[in-house]
């Protein structure tokens, strides 16, 4: 699956049906930080949520927590491409789901091990510790 480069923000939620009406909700979370603006008009994809199997091949039916959780932890290592460059010059690498890492000193096109160094909810920090694969 193809990420748009001009992809604001990325989360989880569940369609509730509302007076009538099929209402997505916005985490606080991302108006907060500025990633979408109350009473502007977005686009939304909406991407096939994943199902989780249980050894017996049925659908797992525990309560997923209401946030999705980051892909990657604080400590973990990684080998990722560096696809684009942000605004403040760093590099953008992105893994499941699209979740972007940040990774200072890296250049678009170089694939490099990283250890994650910070973990946010919508991105994380990475730093190099072997360039070029």
């Amino acid at each position: 699956m193809e990420i748009s480069d001009k992809l604001l923000c990325l989360f989880s939620a569940e369609v509730e049906v509302e007076d009538g009406s099929y209402v997505v909700e916005v985490p606080r979370q991302e108006v907060d930080t500025g990633s979408v603006e109350p009473g502007e008009t977005y686009r939304v994809a909406l991407i096939e949520r994943e199902r989780e199997e249980t050894t017996q091949g049925t659908e797992s039916h525990d309560t997923a927590p209401s946030e999705p959780q980051p892909p990657v932890e604080i400590g973990e290592t990684r080998y990722v491409e560096i696809e684009d460059i942000g605004k403040q010059g760093d590099g953008i690498a992105r893994v499941e789901r699209g979740y972007v890492i940040i990774v200072p000193g890296a250049e678009v096109g170089e694939r490099v091990k990283i250890e994650v160094t910070e973990v946010k909810s919508n991105f994380a920090v990475g730093e190099i510790i072997e360039d070029t694969f």
